[in-house]
């Protein structure tokens, strides 16, 4: 996700941190690749220069505040104007009870839609969807399936196909449900059908939130996109989608400047689960490289990893069944490389994307392999004989060498595990310090 922009920024961070000294040449540098860096991830070029020119005023022109080292500031000025430039403090949208979402065709405006159900229900809220997309023939099916699939109440009016009717009955249908989500339809451009049939939709839908639904892949564009948005409807937040399928998502991102709208949400992924509260503070962290702890253990305590799981891996007395519930808890949380940038400090090394999708890949052969096994084998892999093996090959597809180091990888993390002195060992040192410094307790 966000690739260029992440690697750009990590690896000016890098060079700031490992560097033998900072002066005031050495902070140039600095504001001239960080200026490289924005344009090539689409950043407004008035942004740019707006961001790097405060940069260099904070760290060469003003003082220094007492107790930093000019190191240290820089880093925390960049850290803080990113911050700024990506949107500030987070907006949340609980206790919305309208909220209407707008785009052009494309830009996933349907699947967002669900995605936003399945946040609300997580939420403990009764959310319901309307289809007013009668344009898209697919639309109101598409809506359907992903009301099925969460279980929440879709209204749809495949017979008369009329928005406006549709809009009216639903607002009364769903009077007492906490929030409706109306998909309104797209367009390959903004025309003055779909510009009449917005405005008039807002009129008797009267959101609490208008949100705009745009692709990250978008680009400079989006900032066009977003104007005339704003100026037709009144954008009050922004989606950003498909955020994992591009690495320049510079201009979506920074569009919303152009309208005063902050991004609430930003899609990772096709799944229903892909969408994060969009929280810049958290983003920028990842962005350089200092990791996202926060939403890690959020994301593991929605997948509900179990406490006392995690006290058995710690303490090095997991069995290759705790070994594969793990794995596929893992994968419900997102890929290993978004895990991987959430984890403070891994993002500041050097892991290539390739290792770590073979790492991921390996991680679902080793699951095929502990599914081929027997409860007993699972529980105590020391029983698994030559014999055995071979079995267990056959039965999952894979070789014999795949099952052994399954085996082997699976005794060598034990042992590296027990070497860490279990959950006592985890309580003190230096990963004490790292996660007091987040404000957990272990």
């Amino acid at each position: 996700m966000f690739d260029n922009l992440a690697k750009g920024l990590g690896g000016l961070i890098r060079k700031l941190v490992t560097g033998t000294s900072v002066d005031k040449n050495a902070v140039e540098e600095v504001l001239i690749d960080l200026r490289r860096i924005l344009l090539e991830s689409d950043v407004d070029i008035q942004l740019t220069n707006s961001i790097v020119e405060e940069i260099r005023n904070r760290c060469v022109q003003e003082k220094i505040p007492k107790g930093l080292t000019l190191r240290e500031q820089v880093l925390k000025v960049i850290y803080e104007e990113l911050v700024k430039l990506l949107g500030g403090k987070p907006s949340e949208l609980l206790g919305r009870e309208k909220i209407m979402l707008v785009g052009l065709f494309g830009s996933a405006k349907t699947t967002s839609s669900g995605k936003l159900a399945r946040y609300f229900l997580k939420q403990g809220l009764k959310p319901a969807l309307v289809g007013l997309d009668y344009h898209r023939p697919a639309a109101p099916q598409q809506l359907q399936m992903l009301g099925k699939q969460l279980g929440v109440s879709v209204y749809v009016d495949d017979k008369s196909k009329d928005p406006y009717s549709v809009a009216k009955t639903a607002l009364e249908k769903y009077s007492n449900y906490d929030t409706v989500i109306f998909d309104t339809a797209g367009r390959n451009a903004l025309d003055k059908d779909l510009a009449d049939e917005l405005r008039k939709l807002t009129e008797i839908i009267k959101p609490d939130e208008v949100l705009l639904v745009i692709p990250a892949d978008l680009g400079k564009v989006a900032k066009v996109q977003a104007e005339e948005f704003h100026k037709l409807v009144g954008i009050t937040g922004v989606i950003i989608s498909k955020m994992d399928g591009t690495a320049k998502a510079g201009g979506a991102l920074t569009a919303t400047n152009v309208t005063g709208a902050k991004v609430k949400f930003i899609g990772t992924g096709e799944k229903l689960e892909n969408l994060e509260l969009y929280n810049p503070e958290r983003f920028v962290s990842r962005l350089l490289g200092l990791g996202d702890l926060e939403t890690l253990l959020e994301k593991a305590k929605e997948v509900d990893i179990k406490k006392e799981s995690v006290e058995r891996i710690a303490e090095g007395k997991f069995t290759l069944q705790d070994f594969m519930e793990q794995i596929e808890r893992l994968g419900k949380m997102g890929s290993l490389q978004q895990i991987v940038g959430m984890i403070p400090g891994m993002g500041m090394m050097k892991i290539s994307d390739e290792l770590l999708k073979k790492q991921e890949e390996k991680m679902k052969s080793y699951r095929v392999i502990i599914q081929s096994m027997t409860k007993q084998e699972r529980e105590n892999p020391e029983i698994v004989s030559n014999t055995r093996m071979a079995r267990i090959a056959k039965g999952s597809g894979k070789t014999e060498n795949e099952v052994r180091e399954l085996i082997n990888q699976y005794n060598q993390t034990k042992k590296m595990v027990r070497s860490l002195g279990g959950m006592k060992g985890l309580q003190r040192g230096e990963f004490k310090k790292l996660v007091q410094q987040f404000g957990f307790k272990l």
